[in-house]
């Protein structure tokens, strides 16, 4: 009988591959990710939209404490899914090297560019030993040069552009919402509420205007912000009728 993948320490090492050519312990990484709370991204003919569940499990939590949508630039924010620290901690190097691109050539970075820098420092974690994989999984959304730009990255350091995605334990009900019904053209303000649909079933209905971070950049005021509850809540209201 072969011996099993585990019993060869083939998860145990980040840099070894198994007979079959898998990395286990990045695979494992993108289960992390896959256990994470929902977040959606859409661009639209008007704008780009990023929407999370928060996801509150206790009714002693803050909710304002969690947050997973980040402002990157004053064109650029990030959803996170899975480990929320590695989160935090490439939303750290994204800003710096923000700041380093400013500093360098007096202009702000070009999105594409911003999320190779991070896809490319994620893949260096897949091949040296003493550290491990980060278990989060980025939408980054932007404007360069008066397009909106939306990227998807993953454990593996892979990068990948969309018109519309999701990531976390919901993406394969978002995924579905966003085939039958995904409109470029739509209004900024009707994608909102469809990725709102595509939430509702990704969380079974198990959300409300508590658990819902908006961020948005609007093509009449290109930055990116982060939706007020207020905001929030008059979506919520718009959807729920």
């Amino acid at each position: 009988m072969q011996p099993q993948a585990y019993q060869m320490g083939y998860d145990r090492a980040i840099t070894v591959f198994s007979p079959d050519g898998r990395l286990y312990q990045v695979e494992y990484a993108r289960e992390a990710v896959k256990r994470g709370t929902t977040a959606v991204g859409m661009k639209c003919r008007d704008g780009i939209v990023l929407i999370v569940d928060k996801r509150v499990s206790s009714r002693l939590l803050e909710p304002s404490s969690i947050e997973k949508i980040f402002v990157i630039d004053e064109h650029i924010g990030v959803a996170s899914s899975g480990l929320v620290g590695d989160a935090r901690a490439l939303v750290d190097r994204a800003r710096i090297e923000c700041q380093i691109n400013r500093v360098t050539y007096d202009e702000r970075i070009d999105v594409e560019a911003l999320a190779k820098k991070l896809c490319d420092h994620m893949q260096t974690y897949t091949q040296f030993g003493g550290a491990r994989p980060y278990g989060t999984a980025l939408l980054i959304a932007g404007i360069s040069d008066g397009e909106f730009r939306l990227f998807e990255t993953d454990p593996s350091g892979t990068l990948l552009e969309y018109k519309a995605t999701g990531i976390g334990i919901g993406r394969n009900a978002v995924m579905k919402v966003f085939e039958e019904e995904y409109d470029y053209d739509a209004p900024l303000k009707d994608t909102i509420l469809l990725g709102l649909k595509a939430l509702h079933d990704a969380t079974e209905g198990k959300f409300d205007v508590n658990t819902v971070e908006i961020g948005v950049i609007e093509a009449k005021r290109p930055g990116f912000r982060k939706m007020s509850k207020e905001e929030v809540a008059s979506f919520v209201e718009k959807f729920e009728k």
